[in-house]
């Protein structure tokens, strides 16, 4: 058997066991994170898809309507049923309000990227810090071994967070992202933080 077939029956077994270690719904000291829902898209529309500050620095373009959220949770639901996870809202376990959402979006078993968005008055609590440090332990958990996040080198609060949960600027990609709510539109630099479990 070649070295790369071993390499990708270890990859699959990995997925077969993060599929049966699914977790839907995490909690955090503060924090209710789980799958989104068809019921939830008036309140993901209401507190942060259709904020243009908000959005500035994402690769998705402002929500214009409740039915691009419903897009959002249709390709949510298609991410929950191919990986072991998705993505993920975020809610006060005090009072229960939505405050954003982070998640994972898997490339392979061993390896996904994570973001995180939030309400404005929900920005400077910590919370990002908070929802993003259980997305880097359910990685963990998935087996997964490299966990990245792209950030626009003018969003110095998000790279702040990086740092915090323990990933390390790893260098520049040029012209690599689109950013459809900055004026300019086009393709963007970004960096790339990971971190390796």
């Amino acid at each position: 058997m070649s070295k790369g077939k071993k390499q990708d029956e270890t990859a699959g077994k990995t997925g077969q066991n993060a599929k049966a270690a699914r977790q839907e719904q995490l909690e955090s000291p503060r924090l209710l994170l789980r799958r989104p829902r068809a019921a939830d898209a008036d309140a993901i529309f209401k507190r942060y898809a259709a904020d243009a500050e908000v959005t500035r620095y994402l690769g998705w373009k402002k929500h214009g309507s409740v039915d691009d959220t419903r897009a959002f949770l249709a390709s949510s639901d298609a991410e929950w049923e191919k990986w072991p996870s998705g993505p993920m809202l975020v809610f006060a376990r005090e009072g229960g309000e939505l405050l954003g959402s982070t998640g994972l979006a898997f490339e392979n078993p061993l390896r996904a990227s994570t973001g995180f968005v939030f309400a404005k008055d929900s920005w400077g609590k910590g919370f990002a810090t908070e929802a993003l440090s259980e997305m880097v332990k359910l990685s963990r958990s998935l087996g997964v071994r490299r966990l990245y996040a792209l950030c626009h080198p003018g969003h110095q609060a998000s790279a702040k967070v990086l740092e915090r949960c323990g990933f390390e600027r790893e260098g520049l990609l040029r012209r690599h992202l689109s950013f459809p709510n900055l004026e300019s539109g086009g393709l963007g630099d970004v960096f790339c933080y990971a971190t390796l479990l």
